[in-house]
């Protein structure tokens, strides 16, 4: 592995949270570093949002005024439960 030396300045409560977890899993705080910019890579898009996408959908939902309700917070909880409800419908708002 080629090492490279870098300074970071972080608050003391990180730099305590970093050894901690460090301590924990026997390693150093290096490779917990690199662990942790692992997980961000792989759930966190750098690149950014598609805003041409967004801009597209919302270019739609202002032409039909169609979208999901708020009541698909419920359908989403409640699923894998024995009283799953029914997908939620688009309709008009606004």
């Amino acid at each position: 592995m080629n090492l490279i030396n870098r300074t970071l300045e972080i608050d003391a409560d990180t730099d305590a949270r970093l050894r901690e977890m460090a301590k924990e899993r026997g390693q150093d705080v290096a490779a917990v570093l690199a662990e942790a910019v692992a997980l961000l890579d792989s759930v966190v898009d750098l690149s950014g949002p598609d805003i041409a996408e967004d801009r597209r959908r919302y270019d739609e939902f202002k032409r039909t005024r169609a979208a999901v309700p708020l009541d698909v917070k419920a359908w989403v909880a409640s699923w894998g439960s024995a009283d799953e409800l029914p997908r939620p419908q688009t309709r008009k708002v606004g």
